[in-house]
């Protein structure tokens, strides 16, 4: 007999419905417009860490309603908020599954600091009670692992992942991600949001770039972690549509390199921008990770009705 039967618990379900009720509650009273974009379009997105899945003769199922909403955004719509799937090619684990539920919201005319005080006011009623602290994050990295991931010689920083378990093979900014994840995030306090800003520029993605108090490049961005998992992922974003152009050739570039297929540039992204993205900031916030926070300790198939292996 087939495992018909979903992985969540009836309460896990109950708990779903609860928080979407209270997301959409907080944007009502802030008076943010719910939005709905295509979940199959002709573009995918270039981002070498992000791959998208193809579905022949009709383009991509999206991996984030990024590049829809801020074509809305350009159209005039003001601020807006959408809960939609999401779907990644090679996702699967504990926290992972190829399709998923995605918050994500832009606020044009906000600042990042504005967002990030946004973001930790619905997430005070999602964990009532929590303290939420921030970080940049060269300052968090050099504290934890005692190297400034910006100015750190490229072969001290890779022989230092390599010792820490990281394969080896990993240029500089591989091996930033490495101890990010393996060693500064396991660091951050359980009982706690913590807030990490200022990436480094290579990690910018769609986020804008400015120096820091060193003239450093870092980006303008920030992610919250809580109880071990990464919640919200968040930038000033970029509104410039010739650096945009840029910015997906060299991913195509980096994508060449690992051996990824190149994705086309969304020539309906780059035309929204050209005619006058807002100044904007925005974040997307995974609603499966939330749940999981909020009821730890849990897998991803807990909070699921039916993951992929039962999809």
């Amino acid at each position: 007999m087939s495992n018909w039967q979903p992985t969540a618990s009836l309460q896990a379900i109950k708990a779903r419905a609860e928080l979407l009720s209270t997301v959409r509650a907080f944007f009502d009273a802030r008076q943010v417009l719910e939005v709905d974009t295509p979940q199959l379009a002709r573009y995918g997105v270039s981002d070498p860490h992000i791959q998208c899945i193809a579905v022949p003769g009709y383009g991509y199922l999206q991996s984030s309603p990024e590049y829809h909403m801020k074509r809305l955004l350009a159209a005039g719509s003001g601020p807006i908020y959408q809960l939609c799937k999401a779907f990644r090619e090679g996702e699967a684990g504990g926290r992972h599954n190829p399709e998923f539920t995605m918050l994500e919201w832009y606020r044009p005319g906000f600042s990042l600091n504005q967002l990030v005080s946004e973001c930790l006011a619905l997430f005070a009623e999602l964990f009532p009670g929590i303290r939420a602290k921030k970080y940049p994050f060269r300052d968090l990295f050099k504290n934890i692992t005692g190297l400034d991931p910006l100015t750190v010689d490229d072969a001290e920083l890779i022989h230092y992942a390599v010792f820490h378990g990281a394969p080896t093979g990993l240029n500089k900014t591989a091996a930033v991600d490495y101890l990010m994840a393996t060693q500064v995030e396991t660091a951050l306090p359980a009982e706690q949001l913590s807030v990490v800003t200022d990436f480094p520029g290579w990690a910018a993605a769609l986020a804008q770039t400015h120096k820091d108090k060193d003239g450093a490049i870092v980006a303008k961005r920030f992610e919250v972690y809580y109880r071990g998992l990464e919640l919200a992922n968040g930038y000033q974003e970029l509104t410039d549509a010739q650096e945009q152009s840029q910015r997906f050739q060299r991913d195509n570039a980096l994508r060449l390199e690992q051996g990824l297929p190149p994705m086309a540039p969304d020539a309906y992204l780059l035309d929204a921008m050209t005619s006058g993205l807002p100044e904007c900031s925005g974040v997307a916030v995974g609603v499966e990770r939330l749940l999981m926070a909020q009821q730890p300790p849990l897998t991803i198939d807990q909070v699921l009705t039916f993951p992929h292996p039962r999809a």
